[in-house]
């Protein structure tokens, strides 16, 4: 699993961002996306950043990639520990 946080502080490039995120994940929260992880995805998440995002960057802006391992202990509460569990329609 990949985590991207983002701090893009121009309004039409940070909605360009998470549009382009949206196509590989989901919203954790506002500025969070949570990536089902292969290398070809983090390439082309890698690239897009460096050839589209970087040069619209102000001195400010960021993004950061989280490789989660199997590892990796997430602990949820409120709302975000809702999200695992399975759905049963009768």
């Amino acid at each position: 699993m990949l985590l991207v946080s983002y701090d893009i502080s121009n309004n039409k490039t940070r909605t360009l961002f998470s549009k382009f995120l949206s196509k590989f994940g989901h919203r954790l929260q506002y500025s969070l996306f949570e990536i089902n992880n292969s290398k070809r995805i983090l390439n082309l998440i890698q690239i897009e950043i460096k050839t589209k995002y970087v040069k619209r960057f102000e001195e400010t802006d960021s993004i950061m990639i989280f490789q989660m391992s199997a590892s990796c202990v997430i602990t949820k509460y409120g709302y975000a520990k809702h999200q695992d569990e399975d759905l049963v329609l009768f």
